[in-house]
């Protein structure tokens, strides 16, 4: 799925990537060129590559006169296949992206690919985002990149080493956000359960979240991105259970529910692991919703390691759950292991799916009648602290927080009446 900031940048994939596409808007904003539409894009899938294609052609048949520049993960990794498009003037790297430079003197004269070697390259200085278009949330990138190489993510390879930020840049970008009204806040990167490892005195993820809080008192609701479970520290842990500002909501990378199927994606925890770590959240934080990512049909997966992924979603007690059907990226490990068709990958997400949407209903039914502050995203839709859509009259105002009982559960929303 894509979304377009105010001008000039559409974005794919994850919270990291809208992150540096206002950063990208910013910059063509400062240097007046209106003339540059990017596109952002993801590499996860096939699928989110495929999009960003589509995209890229309708751009050319809307916008005929403009420069269109390809960024973003799969031109990282796959820079080539874009500059043979037609369609695309130049393809700038992951690293390249974030230099103010670039996007003052880009011309007709400029290389039309430029992709560094993002394993070796030190990125530039992060730029400062001033605010996010649209959007009732901001997000603060703290981390770059991944050491870790699961067999189906070609991710690594497109955002290099991780690289964490220092928590006074943190900090500060946080202050300027909430001066301007923002007041949930999302910390992002690609592992950031793995922050801190390479700065001085390698403060975990907890500890550099805890100072942050501190640091800026304004963030009145804090949010994780993706948390993996072989990394989750035991000062995120008591943040859970003792800070309020920490939403009662944590999404984590659990992948599959089978202990086979996990070793072969090269993931680092088990399936046991995987559940001690959901009950203890739940423990600690009573109420937490808890998301995850679950792909069906991994090669050479079997019935029964498909059914280990279903009983899993009820066995973690599992709110929200992200399905995608195994898409084989060129260049990773599975890519290379026994393929199953693509039909039963797609049955069997689709069966994933429907556990998916029984686990959300159970959960928002145990909503019902309880209290709830919820952050206006847009006219008549909100979310609460667990994350949760809300159906909401259309006169509140977007960024706001407004505390209310919820009464009844349909379409997969919460609703403040049962009528």
């Amino acid at each position: 799925m894509a979304s377009e900031t105010e001008s000039g940048v559409l974005n794919f994939g994850c919270r990291l990537n809208a992150y540096e596409g206002e950063a990208i808007r910013a910059a063509l904003a400062r240097h007046g060129r209106d003339d540059i539409v990017v596109v952002n894009t993801c590499a996860v899938t096939a699928e989110a590559e495929k999009q960003a294609r589509q995209a890229i052609r309708r751009l050319r048949r809307d916008r005929p006169g403009a420069r269109i520049v390809v960024t973003g993960c799969a031109a990282q990794v796959n820079p080539q296949g874009f500059a043979d498009m037609t369609e695309v003037d130049h393809v700038i790297g992951n690293r390249e992206k974030l230099g103010e430079v670039l996007w003052r003197d880009l011309d007709k004269d400029a290389p039309r690919v430029s992709v560094g070697d993002i394993q070796r390259d030190t990125p530039p200085a992060l730029p400062a985002v001033s605010h996010f278009p649209g959007r009732p949330r901001a997000y603060l990138e703290i981390q770059q990149g991944c050491d870790h190489r699961c067999t189906f993510c070609i991710i690594p390879y497109g955002r290099g080493p991780s690289r964490s930020l220092p928590l006074g840049a943190v900090a500060e970008q946080a202050r300027i956000l909430a001066a301007r009204g923002y007041r949930e806040f999302v910390l992002t990167g690609v592992d950031i359960t793995s922050y801190g490892h390479d700065l001085p005195g390698q403060p975990t993820l907890g500890q550099a979240t805890r100072r942050l809080l501190a640091l800026v008192p304004q963030i009145e609701r804090l949010r994780f991105s993706s948390l993996d479970p072989a990394e989750i520290d035991a000062d995120l842990l008591q943040l859970y259970a003792d800070e309020p500002r920490v939403m009662p909501h944590a999404h984590l990378s659990l992948q599959a529910g089978d202990d086979l199927i996990l070793k072969r994606m090269k993931r680092r925890h088990s399936r046991a692991q995987a559940l001690e770590m959901a009950h203890r959240l739940q423990q600690l934080r009573p109420g937490i919703a808890l998301g995850a990512d679950l792909i069906a049909g991994f090669p050479t997966e079997s019935d029964a390691a498909f059914e280990q992924s279903r009983s899993l979603i009820e066995a973690a007690g599992l709110a929200f759950v992200h399905v995608f059907p195994y898409s084989p990226r060129p260049g990773t490990p599975a890519a290379r292991m026994p393929q199953l068709p693509v039909e039963l990958r797609r049955a069997r997400a689709a069966l994933l799916r429907a556990d998916a949407d029984a686990a959300l209903n159970r959960f928002l039914a145990g909503r019902i009648g309880r209290e709830a502050s919820i952050l206006v995203e847009q006219e008549g839709v909100g979310r609460d602290e667990t994350y949760a859509a809300v159906a909401l009259p259309g006169h509140m105002a977007k960024g706001s927080i407004v505390t209310a009982r919820i009464a009844a559960v349909r379409d997969g929303k919460l609703w403040l009446d049962a009528a």
